[in-house]
């Protein structure tokens, strides 16, 4: 079956829905959403706390009525969804292959391609966890959807690694449950989720959080009966003689997202080594043209607004390309560089010609500071700064960057990085 559409979002999540609705209300006649799973919404159907919507929709939601809304959105829009559809591969040439147990084999021609798959969790495998290989090793997004969705309890005394948002989510979830969560253990000496979370689900709890400590050990034959935790030093390796027993049945590992993209690298578009998705433009254009991306895909954001926004963004490109058959000629392209304390910077790629006020530029910082200037400089140049009290690796960064400003990049670059406050304390 072949068929034609002007858009054609990748995902069904938070991300390609809002790509999709921005596609139509930009114009797109034609709009497809591909999703693999059984409903749209992605994994905000499995986040029944709330929290969601401060910022784009000025309340405050639950994932599902997040989620909830921008499906009616895409309904009352005529947008398309076709679920428990598989996308196999994505062209140069936008050509869309899937496959669904209802129309078999789908080769989809699209005006322009929005990527939106998300990302999934790092495993045990992915960290080399020493110890037995017993049941009771959960990701901590696996655990979220067994308990919220298919109404199972995974287990009843609990100790978590990694302090990312969702292992921080689930240890208020497990205590609210009935189970008792024993520790969180966090490698970093500073903790990767959102400062709100640890005091929400944490500290109001008194779950302890072992800042600079690990899982050495995991202890069971059938069940996990123990795990060890030691302390670790500077270099990250553990110190001999600080271990640490619990008693437990189950650990939750919140160690890291990683983005979905095995349909971009497929379609051969460069991916950035820092993110682990594609390289972008300021409209959130891959290196192919007609072919963008956006949300968890191209960089793991904190907030589902944030990620709304930037799929909006692309969706609106996307219906903009679809129209005109090709992009717009730019005659020149800033590289977007990291510099001091900054570990990636998205978008990569500015199109100045493009830019029609400003750019929304997000990064993340390497350590915890206190006190700085976010410094954006060319050829030598500082071109402006940004002062922040406090800026932390669990919390995106944001700034923006005026149009008449990068029509002032000399060389061709941008760097970003950090400077300390002028007569301010460390």
């Amino acid at each position: 079956m072949t068929l034609n559409y002007q858009v054609v979002v990748v995902g069904g999540g938070p991300a390609g829905l809002a790509a999709a609705c921005s596609a139509r209300e930009a114009g797109a006649e034609r709009v497809l959403v591909l999703e693999r799973d059984k409903e749209p919404g992605g994994i905000l159907n499995q986040c029944i706390h709330n929290g969601f919507g401060l910022h784009y929709f000025k309340e405050e939601l639950t994932g599902p009525e997040y989620a909830g809304r921008f499906i009616q959105r895409a309904s009352e829009l005529g947008v398309e969804i076709l679920l428990d559809t598989m996308v196999l591969s994505v062209e140069e040439d936008h050509t869309v292959r899937a496959v669904n147990c209802r129309d078999g084999l789908l080769e989809i021609q699209a005006g322009a391609v929005v990527l939106a798959m998300g990302c999934r969790e790092r495993t045990r495998g992915a960290i080399a966890i020493p110890g037995d290989r017993p049941a009771g090793i959960f990701t901590a997004g696996t655990a979220q959807r067994y308990i919220n969705i298919e109404g199972w309890m995974v287990g009843r005394r609990v100790v978590i690694l990694g302090s990312g948002d969702i292992g921080l989510i689930m240890a208020r979830r497990m205590t609210l449950e009935g189970a008792n969560v024993l520790a969180c253990v966090e490698l970093m000496p500073y903790s990767n989720g959102l400062n709100r979370n640890i005091v929400q689900c944490l500290k109001d709890y008194g779950i302890p959080l072992y800042l600079s400590h690990t899982i050495t050990n995991i202890v069971g034959r059938e069940r996990v009966e123990q795990v060890v935790v030691s302390e670790v030093g500077a270099d990250r390796r553990p110190i001999p003689g600080t271990e640490i027993t619990f008693d437990c049945d189950t650990v939750l590992l919140s160690v890291g997202l990683i983005p979905e993209n095995e349909l971009t690298r497929a379609a051969g578009i460069p991916i950035d080594s820092r993110t682990s998705g594609a390289v972008v433009f300021e409209n959130m254009e891959t290196a192919t043209p007609g072919i963008f991306s956006c949300g968890n895909v191209v960089h793991v954001h904190d907030l589902v607004d944030f990620v709304t926004a930037e799929s909006r963004r692309a969706g609106a490109a996307a219906a903009r390309y679809a129209a005109a058959g090709q992009s717009s000629p730019a005659l020149s392209c800033l590289e977007v560089q990291n510099g001091a304390g900054v570990t990636y910077t998205v978008p990569q790629k500015i199109r100045p010609a493009h830019v029609e006020k400003g750019v929304d530029l997000f990064f993340r910082v390497d350590n915890v500071y206190r006190n700085r200037r976010i410094c954006v400089t060319s050829s030598g140049e500082e071109l402006c700064s940004f002062s922040r009290e406090h800026m932390a690796p669990g919390e995106m960064e944001h700034i923006v960057l005026p149009k008449r400003l990068l029509e002032r990049a000399g060389d061709g670059k941008l760097t970003v990085s950090l400077a300390a406050e002028k007569g301010a304390k460390e």
